[in-house]
């Protein structure tokens, strides 16, 4: 594979290399190989005052000492993975370490990778060629682990990261990871593979990534994933959406401008088409394509992550390239001028990218990716509420309720515990200060020993029964109104109404209720805001 990726990515090194099917890359072993094979490593080197040292051999003794082949890298530090002396082609990178929850090698937690910024310098450019955090450049957003099976990167069980892109140099290379988090990079373990050459041929293109993002997508324009100019090839996308209005996001299309044309004569039919899946995106992962996660549908917070290899069809320009996507889909009636539910409205979601690609020359592309606090997605919650403050023993009915902490969430949520359904609800108190559109929600837990239950505000029902049940523990937002809350006192109530047929409890497990912010041009147009949500509730999706 790593000999087949050479020629789909473009790259006539001197090593052999073969057709893009896995047969002929197999075939292509039985061949001679030029270069020398080399492993910049994280493996314990013992210097001379019995600390590491980059320039000592690896230390391989009987000795513990030789097993402590990992680093912590410090809030703010830079930690350099890689710094050799080129003509050489990088084969693979693999690196691991701990995930940011609290464990007993990190009793405070650890650095999360969205905070990690992977910087890759080609032939001592004082520019990274590759920009991206850590988890984006291995299509794992949000900060979040995901598993991704795929040709050119995999992440096995969420977190071993393994790279297989193909990237040449001419004098040097230099890897290296800034911890932009205020937590350590804990237990890092790094391979990087590498083979040392003679030479390359005089057009052998780099290999670049870069990382940036609209926290929302700005207004009037089509996101833009990648503007260079220059001659190469572009490999790859990763798109990461988080959604601020209801509905479905992906009705935008990739627009794509080759060699410095007025118009895209690469035009596509939407969001998912571009990711080569159909009507709507859901977990998957192929060789070429995929969402490592998909949350929930239509709800506004929603998260989607999907990448695209051009592996077998890479977009090839001659003199520039501008790769883009609109970002227009469906909306709900309260964002409409004309309030209406239509599926082409530009929408206001936050978007974030990593564009790959392969170019000769020195890429015009201006982006830089922010710092790590600014690359986390900004609070989009007005106001939220926490079981644990609230629930007391008049707060619930028939049954126990008790704090417990999930590794779902940062803090304690409140397991109600009823033996059945007779007689079995739960209240939480809240206050509402100020008169504006807001979505209410819960933060609950589902587990195969929970109930069905039904919302109620301050005894208005709220929408249909809701089934916690879930073979697997798991958390999930339940979306119950779209409203314009007067202010005043609140009361949202749970009632049992029965379990799933497979589940085994009537317990209930939440975290947390939430007012989420809608976008200002639900209260610029104020559709909604003289209706009585108490004798029509709504929840747009």
């Amino acid at each position: 594979m790593l000999i087949a990726l050479a020629l789909t990515c473009g790259f006539a090194a001197t090593h052999a290399m073969a057709p893009q099917d896995g047969g002929s890359a197999m075939a292509a072993l039985a061949k001679p190989q030029s270069g020398t094979s080399r492993r910049e490593t994280s493996t314990f080197r013992e210097g001379a005052d019995g600390r590491y040292s980059r320039t000592a051999p690896p230390k391989g003794d009987l000795q513990e000492r030789s097993n402590f082949d990992n680093f912590r890298v410090a809030p703010g530090a830079t930690h350099v993975l890689m710094d050799a002396k080129g003509p050489g082609v990088i084969t693979h990178i693999w690196m691991t370490f701990l995930g940011p929850e609290k464990q007993d090698w990190a009793p405070q937690g650890s650095a999360n990778h969205q905070d990690m910024l992977l910087r890759i310098y080609w032939d001592d450019s004082s520019k990274p060629g590759v920009e991206a955090p850590v988890g984006d450049f291995f299509a794992n957003c949000f900060g979040r682990r995901d598993e991704v099976i795929s040709v050119p990167v995999v992440v096995e069980d969420a977190d071993s990261y393994n790279c297989y892109w193909h990237m040449p140099f001419r004098k040097a290379a230099r890897i290296e990871i800034v911890n932009q988090s205020d937590k350590p990079i804990s237990l890092l373990y790094y391979n990087i593979d590498w083979i040392q050459l003679e030479s390359l041929p005089e057009d052998t293109p780099y290999f670049y990534a870069q990382y940036r993002q609209e926290y929302p997508a700005k207004s009037g324009q089509d996101y833009v994933i990648l503007e260079t100019e220059g001659k190469g090839h572009y490999v790859g996308t990763v798109l990461a959406v988080r959604t601020r209005s209801p509905s479905w996001f992906g009705e935008g299309d990739e627009k794509i401008y080759i060699d410095g044309e007025s118009g895209p004569s690469i035009w596509g039919t939407g969001t998912e088409d571009y990711f080569l899946s159909a009507w709507g995106l859901k977990r998957t992962s192929t060789p070429y394509f995929g969402v490592p996660y998909f949350d929930q549908w239509g709800i506004v917070g929603g998260h989607t992550s999907a990448y695209r290899w051009h592996i077998n069809d890479p977009i090839v320009f001659q003199k520039g390239i501008r790769v883009t996507i609109e970002h227009f889909g469906w909306i709900s009636p309260d964002e409409n001028p004309d309030y209406r539910s239509m599926s082409w409205n530009e929408r206001e979601d936050d978007y974030s990218s990593v564009a790959f690609w392969y170019q000769t020359g020195t890429p015009t592309f201006s982006a830089r990716a922010p710092e790590g606090a600014e690359r986390r997605l900004p609070s989009i919650e007005r106001k939220t509420v926490f079981a644990r403050d609230v629930v007391t023993d008049e707060r619930h009915g028939n049954g126990r309720a008790v704090k417990q902490q999930l590794d779902l969430y940062d803090g304690q949520q409140v397991l109600y515990m009823p033996e059945s359904q007779e007689n079995a609800w739960l209240e939480i108190p809240f206050r509402v200060e100020k008169k504006e559109p807001l979505r209410l929600l819960l933060n609950l837990t589902k587990s195969y020993d929970f109930g069905r239950y039904q919302a109620y505000l301050n005894g208005i029902k709220l929408g249909g029964v809701f089934d916690m049940y879930s073979a697997e523990i798991e958390s999930e937002e339940v979306h119950l109104l779209d409203f314009w809350p007067d202010p005043g006192d609140y009361v949202l109530r749970l009632e049992c109404v029965g379990k799933h047929p497979l589940s085994s409890g009537h317990y209930l497990g939440i975290e947390s209720l939430r007012f989420r912010e809608r976008r200002p041009r639900v209260q610029a147009y104020g559709h909604d805001k003289q209706k009585d949500w108490r004798s029509n509730p709504l929840l747009y999706r």
